[in-house]
C-alpha cells in the first residue's frame, strides 16, 4: 500500500434511497468523481491523491458498480443523477465540483442541466453529452461502430453470460487494447477491475446503464430538441485517439454551453483518458478547479 492509499478513506451512505460506497481524502471544497464503463472508483486513483491537496475529495462507486447497492431499477439517466445530487446533499454540502468520465460524463452532464444549484464547475473526460450521444447512434454511422457494443448490450442475459465466461478478455479488451498508451494498464490493474466486476450482480448492473439510454421515453421524445444549455463553467477534456468515442462528439459545444468553457484534446492517447495521462489531466482538473478567472 502506498502513503496516498493508505490516506484514502472507504465509507458507505445511503443516497437516493440506495447504499453507495465511496472513497475519499482531504478537506475543502467538495470534488465529486464519476467513474464509466466499465470502471468504479479505481479508475481515479491517480487524481485522488492529487486533487485532496486542495479539496475533500469523494469517488464513488455508482450504482450497481463494486460496493454499492445493486437493486434491480434506478438505472435510467435521470435516477443515477439524483443518485449524486443526493450524495452531495447527505455528505453535508449544497455545492461541488464535478467531474464526470465516460458514463460517469453523461451523468454529471445531466447533473448540470436538472440541479445547476448543486454545482460549482463541471469537468468532463472522453464524455458527450447523452443527449448529443443518443442522436449521434441513431444518425452517424462512425460512431455507431465505434459503440456498437451499446446495442449489444440491450440483448437480456446474453451480454452477461458472454462477460462472465470470458471475463479476463473482456477486460483486455476494453482497456489494454483500447488505450493508446499501454503501459496504463498491467496485470495488477487487470485483476482488480474483474474482481470487481466477479461481484454478485456487478455485471449485469453495469449493463442496465446501457439498457436504460433511451429511457425514460420522454427523454427520446424530447431527443432533438435543443436541451437547457449549461450554466456552469465547463472544462472537456478527450483524448485524442479515442477509439470508443470519437472528440468529434466534443465539437458545438456553444449549443450546450451557456457558461464559458474549454475543450483539450490530449494527444497520443485514448478513451481512458484519466488512466492514461494521469499527470495531464491532473494538472489540467487543478488549473480549471483553482483559477479565479473561470470564476
Amino acid at each position: 500500500m502506498t502513503v496516498s492509499e493508505s490516506q484514502w478513506q472507504h465509507h458507505f451512505i445511503e443516497a437516493n434511497h440506495i447504499r453507495l460506497h465511496y472513497v475519499t481524502q482531504g478537506d475543502g471544497d467538495l470534488v465529486i468523481l464519476l467513474h464509466g464503463f466499465p470502471e468504479f472508483w479505481y479508475s481515479w486513483r491517480f487524481q485522488i491523491p492529487a486533487l485532496a491537496r486542495y479539496y475533500k475529495v469523494v469517488v464513488p462507486d455508482l450504482r450497481g458498480y463494486n460496493d454499492s447497492e445493486k437493486p434491480a431499477s434506478g438505472y435510467d439517466l435521470d435516477t443515477l443523477t439524483t443518485d449524486v445530487q443526493s450524495l452531495i446533499e447527505n455528505l453535508g454540502y449544497s455545492r461541488a465540483h464535478v467531474v464526470g468520465h465516460d458514463w460517469g460524463g453523461a451523468i454529471a452532464w445531466n447533473l448540470a442541466q436538472k440541479f445547476p444549484q448543486s454545482l460549482d464547475r463541471l469537468a468532463l473526460l472522453s464524455a458527450p453529452h447523452p443527449q448529443r450521444f443518443a442522436q449521434e447512434m441513431l444518425s452517424n454511422l462512425d460512431q455507431l461502430r465505434r459503440s456498437w457494443y451499446v446495442l449489444a448490450f440491450q440483448v437480456p442475459g446474453v451480454p452477461e453470460w458472454l462477460i462472465q465466461l470470458n471475463l479476463r478478455a473482456f477486460i483486455r479488451n476494453m482497456f489494454q487494447e483500447q488505450a493508446v498508451r499501454k503501459g496504463a494498464f498491467t496485470e495488477e490493474s487487470a485483476q482488480i477491475y474483474q474482481a470487481a466486476l466477479r461481484k454478485p450482480g456487478a455485471i449485469a448492473s453495469a449493463l442496465n446503464h446501457y439498457r436504460q439510454l433511451f429511457f425514460p421515453f420522454h427523454w427520446v421524445r424530447d431527443l432533438w430538441r435543443a436541451p437547457e444549455p449549461i450554466a456552469v463553467p465547463t472544462l472537456v477534456l478527450w483524448g485524442a485517439e479515442d477509439t470508443l468515442l470519437s472528440h468529434k462528439l466534443a465539437e458545438g459545444l456553444d449549443q450546450l454551453i451557456a457558461a464559458p468553457f474549454q475543450v483539450t484534446l490530449i494527444p497520443h492517447c485514448g478513451h481512458w483518458i484519466q488512466q492514461e495521462a494521469p499527470e495531464t489531466v491532473n494538472r489540467e482538473l487543478l488549473a480549471f478547479l483553482r483559477s479565479p478567472a473561470w470564476g
